[in-house]
């Protein structure tokens, strides 16, 4: 199994930006978790950052036939990527929603995602943790999977 982790714009800041909001992590660090836990469970794992909107439609298109999942943190996308949500819902894979802040306590332009209708799940709010409930959740759907098709 395989699963894409598609990190949106700033993603590639965290840990110097906002950190009142965002904490401390880097990106690499979540990474480097998120890939223990994936050998822990021998599914496949890559990485993709980008602050351009068309890149990300491009990496979750290719994700058609090369993955079994997304892990998606689209960041200020969520509020207005419509190319975005299509994608995913074109490739229909199980994808998992992720944002480090709880997008329903900001400024009212962040509390509503139109990519959420398209997912399995979001996660909110918990931080980097975040990555590693997407990462249960995640190989919980690829079980599911599984035992559905015996």
């Amino acid at each position: 199994m395989k699963i894409v982790v598609i990190q949106g714009p700033n993603i590639n800041m965290l840990g110097t930006r906002e950190r009142n909001i965002y904490g401390v992590m880097s990106m690499e660090d979540i990474h480097a978790q998120m890939k223990a836990v994936a050998e822990q469970n021998s599914v496949e794992i890559e990485f993709f950052q980008s602050n351009l909107e068309g890149e990300i439609v491009d990496r979750i298109q290719e994700c058609l036939g090369d993955a079994d999942g997304i892990i998606i943190n689209p960041a200020a996308y969520s509020h207005s990527s419509i190319a975005i949500r299509d994608a995913i819902a074109a490739v229909n894979l199980p994808a998992i929603e992720v944002h480090i802040s709880n997008i329903a306590r900001r400024e009212e332009f962040r509390q509503k995602s139109v990519i959420s209708a398209v997912t399995a799940g979001q996660i909110i709010g918990f931080g980097p943790v975040g990555y590693h409930l997407a990462m249960v959740g995640m190989l919980q759907i690829f079980s599911q999977i599984e035992a559905f098709k015996k």
